[in-house]
């Protein structure tokens, strides 16, 4: 099992390369809606883009595309799959 600091958060991911979650955080309600839209520990993540300067990350998890606001993305944990 990865260490805390073997992740990084979900920002720090570049268009095309995938992760898989190792972890949610933020505040009960962030952590909630998180879980509603699909992403939960060990699921694997793909980015697809990133919005121009501070938008929205276009992000798909199993068949489902979503985008993700930046501020939220950075307290999705991951580790980076090997290519």
């Amino acid at each position: 099992m990865p260490q805390q600091s073997d992740t990084s958060p979900l920002s720090t991911l570049r268009p095309g390369e995938s992760a898989t979650i190792e972890s949610l955080g933020g505040d009960l309600g962030l952590m909630r809606r998180l879980k509603a839209l699909g992403l939960g520990r060990g699921q694997r993540i793909h980015l697809l883009r990133r919005a121009w300067m501070a938008g929205p990350l276009h992000v798909r998890v199993g068949m489902t595309e979503l985008m993700l606001r930046r501020v939220d993305a950075i307290h999705i944990r991951i580790t980076p799959r090997a290519a």
